[in-house]
């Protein structure tokens, strides 16, 4: 719950990769190196949202709790508490996932 403690600035956005799959539908436990990369997250954390040119306040697009996509490269790697989030900026991700 380290994550609570901390608020993102202006339009970052705190997320916590989704865990990769290290066994197939098939029961087959997958090595390291051919796992792919996870892409999809989970928000925790929104700051504010970003100041635009004329002055007013542009939120942020996602809220906490929203299942996202990342790009495969980017972030900044946050550990809290043990634990290993990533900042992204608003305009870097890429969707949100829709119950």
């Amino acid at each position: 719950m380290a994550f609570r403690r901390f608020l993102p600035m202006f339009d970052r956005v705190l997320v916590e990769r989704v865990a990769a799959e290290t066994v197939t539908k098939g029961g087959i436990m997958l090595p390291e190196k051919s796992q792919g990369k996870v892409l999809q997250a989970t928000v925790m954390a929104v700051g504010p949202g970003a100041v635009n040119q004329k002055g007013d306040m542009q939120p942020v697009g996602v809220k906490a709790g929203d299942k996202v996509l990342l790009p495969e490269y980017g972030g900044t790697k946050v550990v809290l508490d043990d634990q290993d989030y990533f900042l992204f900026r608003d305009a870097d991700i890429l969707g949100k996932y829709v119950d």
